[in-house]
């Protein structure tokens, strides 16, 4: 694909950051959910977004325009154990091309709202679009927690996958890791903060990609309807070159919710895990 030297592999980066004891000092107090609304229940959102990418590597750049979607939903198997399932497809349009990933995850956890969760995931992504011959697929798979301290939810993710072809025995290895701190200024009013690190490995090279990230989700109240808004950043370098690439992705969306009263609630009692996504969706390479 012109405008871009290789294809790149991220699903995210970095452990989880903790919450200052100072940060905890000043959170509100936890929010007390209604009984009925407490109670093991099947919820879940759907989320579509649009936006543009911004690429710069050697001195050259590429602009693009994104979009795509989620879908989340929370089985709880009894007051502590849920099972939650995703489903999402992403698309680019650069330079007249068109690239694709669509795919899904499972996620397994135990789950206390006034405390933590912990669990593990696996997803899997297929990719497509212009000018592919080969049926490029990866997966993921690790483990994953959330601690809930008031209105703070620190939420760490870690991860080893592979990017494969169909009928190939061959396959790139990638190690990775997410940060994400969720601060809820009202029960409907919502900041992300994310930082993220992945290492990918080909024959005698890694590609390290550092990214960070913010989004501002805001939910109208006695709705199910949110808007959002999201600014992701990514910089991937060769070990064995002074080579880097910076991806800039910028969205806004917008999400129905299904079993939820506000944001807070979704978070605590609904489809509260995820996964990372790479700005340009394909794991590439430089």
């Amino acid at each position: 694909m012109r405008g871009f030297t290789m294809y790149r592999l991220l699903l995210g980066a970095a452990l989880a950051a903790t919450a200052t004891s100072a940060f905890a000092a000043d959170a509100v107090a936890p929010i007390v959910m209604d009984q009925e609304l407490a109670q093991p229940h099947v919820s879940g959102y759907v989320e579509a977004y649009l936006g543009g990418l911004y690429v710069t590597a050697a001195g050259e750049h590429a602009d693009g325009t994104t979009a795509g979607g989620t879908g989340r939903v929370n089985f709880p198997i009894d007051s502590r154990w849920n099972v939650q399932t995703d489903a999402f497809v992403d698309s680019l349009w650069a330079e007249g091309t068109n690239i694709y990933g669509y795919g899904g995850a499972v996620h397994g956890y135990w789950r206390d709202p006034s405390a933590f969760a912990l669990g593990a995931f696996a997803s899997v992504t297929g990719y497509g679009g212009d000018g592919f011959d080969d049926d490029l697929y990866s997966f993921s798979v690790g483990p994953e927690g959330q601690v809930y301290m008031g209105n703070v939810t620190v939420y760490g993710q870690v991860y080893y996958g592979q990017l494969r072809a169909s009928g190939s025995s061959e396959h790139i290895d990638t190690w990775g890791g997410r940060g994400v701190v969720r601060y809820f200024a009202q029960d409907n009013l919502r900041f992300d903060g994310e930082l993220g690190y992945s290492t990918t490995s080909v024959g005698p090279f890694d590609t390290n990609t550092f990214t960070g990230a913010l989004q501002a989700t805001y939910r109208f109240s006695g709705t199910a309807f949110s808007v959002f808004g999201r600014y992701q950043f990514e910089r991937a370098s060769i070990s064995a070159f002074d080579v880097t690439e910076n991806i800039h992705k910028y969205v806004i969306g917008v999400r129905a919710s299904v079993g939820s009263d506000t944001l807070l609630d979704e978070d605590r009692n609904g489809a509260t895990m995820d996964t990372g996504r790479p700005n340009l969706i394909l794991p590439s390479l430089l």
